[in-house]
């Protein structure tokens, strides 16, 4: 799937759908992209359409992960924020709670998840947000790799509100 967002706006757009498709199952989410793609807002806008207050939402940068309350009915219990890009590998994503993170009802979305795609479960939704065209405009290609996150993507529609 590929989607052109149009501005941060219609990337937040594409989350919050995202957020709409999902069950209360267990999902994982890999974001790729240079700095400054949008990756963070993407989550942002994840977290506010499942209930959180997305102001609470930062790049877990040097504190690896950081874990939300869900309250949307039907959908995940919670939301695991992790960024691998200071990560040095992965026994120190073991050390951190990786299989904590992956618990039942849970969403984990992993910024910078191609450092360590191996430690991530096969079964996962690949997101790589680019540069559009023009100032502000962003490319989403969207694979699945697995059973589980194909219906995910099936049932997503990143142009819904």
């Amino acid at each position: 799937m590929r989607f052109v967002s149009h501005s941060p706006t219609d990337t937040q757009r594409s989350a919050a759908a995202l957020a709409a498709a999902l069950d209360a199952e267990s999902a994982v989410v890999s974001l790729t992209g240079p700095l400054g793609a949008g990756k963070t807002l993407f989550v942002k806008a994840l977290a506010r359409a499942l209930g959180q207050d997305e102001r609470a939402v930062a790049s877990p940068s040097f504190v690896i992960a950081a874990e939300y309350p869900c309250a949307r009915p039907g959908g995940p219990e919670r939301l695991v924020h992790v960024d691998f890009y200071r990560v040095e590998s992965e026994a120190e994503l073991e050390a951190a709670g990786l299989l904590d993170w992956l618990g039942e009802r849970t969403l984990l979305v992993a910024e910078w998840g191609e450092r360590f795609s191996s430690a991530l479960p096969d079964d996962r939704l690949e997101i790589r947000i680019a540069s559009g065209e023009i100032p502000e405009s962003r490319i989403l290609e969207a694979q699945a790799l697995g059973p589980r996150s194909q219906a995910l993507l099936e049932r997503w529609s990143p142009q819904a509100s």
